[in-house]
């Protein structure tokens, strides 16, 4: 335990040094002052917090201390005492404010402290994330999504990752017309990121990220057609239409027919659904009799709602094989009138 006395010489002297630096008309000049506060941050609790401040405020005015300075910062984050890793997240920022170039490294700090146990914490690590969103969303937004990660560039921590999709999910997904600014291109880059991402994801997590691109007004009504093919060019990659299809699979089965659902509203506003039709018609309609009942059911529920959004030779081709596949048994049949009552 340290001495109070100690302490109270600990606290004194970082105040002498930070009221020398506020004073100071070339801060640069106080070398000596900002190294006592960096060794007062391995003193005292009460020292620690009021380090935590200072060592950030006046970051920017010593770039050969910047190492040290960050170090001993995350040793306060690290430290037992709640209050003292608080108020170390908090500064985090700061150290951002007139050093940009810091910021993707504050938020690789900032996203492993997602996993924070204490509300007050994780709290501060929230609006420390946001804070740096709002300075900077292109450089903050690719930080945390590397984080999610991608096939090129995998996520090494499962438990981190979850907390990022999260922090995205309830927090950077509801103020989008507030940070994506200017719209635009950050709504471009957003997509980017995410379209990356989509490489290695579950179908919660797929739904998430396109119910969120669905809502961009780059996407929006006004969007011209080509953007309605980028949306159904995303849908057809996670349906996995390049692969050779399995009628045991049954986690591709759904998932295809999932997609086409999904594809549905995008078919309405002018993008072509041959892809789709292309594979069913070649790999799914001449096994359908193999699907299971309910897997069937839906397949013929997807094809009738895309049905008046294909184009003649589309309909041309793949006609035949829905002929057979309506063909089916009573047992279904009583299937589809249970549906339909």
């Amino acid at each position: 335990m340290t001495d109070p006395s100690d302490e109270a010489k600990n606290i004194e002297k970082l105040y002498e040094f930070g009221e020398r630096l506020n004073e100071s008309k070339d801060k640069s000049q106080n070398v000596a002052d900002y190294q006592g506060i960096i060794d007062a941050a391995k003193t005292s609790i009460k020292a620690k917090q009021l380090a935590a401040q200072l060592i950030p405020r006046f970051f920017k005015f010593f770039p050969d201390l910047s190492e040290s300075a960050i170090y001993t910062h995350i040793d306060l984050i690290e430290e037992e005492e709640l209050g003292v890793r608080v108020q170390a997240i908090r500064g985090l920022p700061l150290f951002c404010k007139d050093t940009p170039e810091q910021i993707a490294k504050i938020v690789d700090i900032l996203v492993q402290l997602l996993a924070a146990e204490e509300f007050v914490e994780r709290d501060a690590v929230h609006k420390a994330l946001m804070s740096l969103l709002r300075q900077d969303v292109k450089v903050s937004l690719t930080a945390l999504f590397k984080h999610i990660g991608s096939v090129d560039e995998p996520s090494t921590d499962e438990f981190i990752r979850e907390k990022v999709l999260t922090f995205i999910r309830e927090k950077v997904f509801p103020f989008k017309s507030e940070l994506l600014k200017p719209q635009e291109e950050m709504e471009r880059h957003i997509t980017d990121l995410i379209k990356k991402s989509l490489e290695d994801v579950t179908g919660a997590e797929f739904r998430m990220f396109m119910d969120f691109l669905k809502s961009l007004s780059i996407f929006g009504e006004k969007a011209p057609p080509e953007r309605m093919k980028e949306l159904i060019g995303i849908i057809e990659g996670q349906a996995d239409l390049d692969a050779q299809f399995n009628v045991s699979d049954a986690d591709h089965i759904d998932r295809l027919i999932s997609c086409l659902f999904m594809a549905l509203p995008f078919v309405v506003r002018g993008a072509s659904s041959s892809k789709f039709l292309n594979y069913l018609n070649k790999h799914i309609l001449p096994v359908s009799d193999k699907l299971p009942d309910e897997r069937r059911l839906d397949l013929l529920k997807a094809l009738a709602e895309v049905s008046p959004y294909t184009t003649p030779q589309d309909s041309r081709q793949i006609l035949p094989s829905v002929v057979q596949l309506l063909k089916v048994p009573f047992h279904i049949l009583r299937i589809i009138r249970k549906w339909t009552m």
